[in-house]
């Protein structure tokens, strides 16, 4: 067991156990030995590959979807642009220079990102030395204003409740102690008080259900209801989030235990984004999926374009980093994107044309 392990293990020792949630907050955010305070997660070195690094197209595209956004709501300056976890900068830096020529739009930018990672804050400083960022740790630090918002892989990383359903109802799982003192997981003994929350489902079935990101949501989208602004939201989702049992770990690119040495190893879970667009109560559009949105967006024609002025190695590449982002056998079909507006705008490339209003 390493340190933080041992640390997790004391505090279930006296207090008794705590939730998944609990524990995945200690794993993921532990002021010293949390894995997104210390750990560079990013690229072959790391645990695991965002899309931004896959390619420049993704943060190219997202790019123009947020300038188009800033033009539709009447240009206002300054605007908060907000990433919500940045990664190394990388799509960001993209975004940037992809809205070059959009006259006015880099004037009025504010840009604000959200991150707790001191490695990673060097990695963003160095990829956006031009613009000043402000970096914030959390999300309601970033001032009042039009908002113009991008979380990419954000929302998975956040804790999550896991239930399974007994005959006698929904119980949490919850992380306690075995005999020899390791972590293990167990139910709690008696029915969840968020049994209101949870679905109606015959006993064996699982849930889970992210408090972090529901507040998150209704955040941002308090935010866009009082100044006005968009939120750009992609991430890992199915059909079924919130109701299975998604939460996995990650270590070195390959599947590990959860609760094996926590806060080397990443957590994420499948965000419910149904959730997301009711706890935010503004207009929101999709999900759809990462496949959709960038074909709407023009990720073909802009393959295309590059090609056109690359070696056959690159243009090979090219074809290859298309197939990973767009292709239904790899992230097509995983990952999800959902914006939330102002609904005082036209409605958001990348979407159909149905929205769902908020209830």
């Amino acid at each position: 067991m390493n340190e933080l392990g041992r640390l997790i293990a004391q505090r279930v020792a006296l207090t008794g156990p705590i939730s998944l949630a609990d524990f995945m907050a200690d794993a993921l955010g532990h002021p010293r030995l949390g894995y997104y305070r210390r750990a560079m997660p990013l690229g072959a070195a790391g645990d695991f590959t965002t899309a931004p690094e896959i390619s420049q197209m993704f943060g190219e595209l997202l790019g123009a979807w947020l300038a188009e956004r800033w033009l539709a709501m009447g240009s206002p300056s300054p605007v908060r642009l907000v990433e919500l976890g940045p990664g190394r900068g990388t799509l960001m830096a993209d975004a940037l220079r992809a809205t070059r020529g959009v006259p006015g739009f880099h004037a009025a930018l504010d840009l604000h990102l959200v991150d707790t990672n001191e490695p990673m804050r060097a990695a963003q400083r160095a990829a956006l030395p031009t613009l000043a960022p402000t970096w914030h740790e959390r999300f309601d630090e970033v001032p009042a204003g039009p908002l113009l918002l991008v979380a990419n892989e954000f929302f998975d990383a956040l804790p999550v409740r896991q239930f399974h359903r007994t005959e006698e109802g929904w119980r949490e799982r919850m992380v306690g102690l075995a005999d020899d003192g390791s972590l293990r997981l167990a139910l709690a003994p008696g029915v969840s008080p968020f049994v209101s929350l949870l679905p109606d489902a015959p006993p064996g079935a699982e849930a889970e259900l992210c408090e972090a990101g529901r507040a998150l949501a209704a955040s941002i989208g308090a935010r866009i209801r009082t100044h006005g602004g968009w939120a750009l939201i992609v991430d890992y989702g199915a059909g079924s989030a919130g109701r299975a049992a998604s939460l996995q770990a990650v270590r070195g690119h390959r599947g590990a235990d959860i609760l094996d040495r926590p806060g080397e190893t990443d957590l994420s879970a499948h965000v419910d984004f149904t959730a997301l667009a009711a706890a935010a109560g503004v207009p929101s559009f999709g999900p759809v999926s990462q496949g959709t949105f960038l074909h709407r967006l023009g990720l073909p024609a802009r393959s295309a374009a590059l090609k056109r002025r690359a070696s056959p190695e690159q243009a090979r590449s090219l074809d290859a980093a298309s197939a990973r982002l767009i292709a239904p056998d790899q992230m097509g079909t995983l990952f999800r994107v959902l914006a939330l507006g102002d609904g005082k705008s036209a409605p958001p490339a990348g979407f159909s044309d149905t929205s769902a209003e908020p209830a």
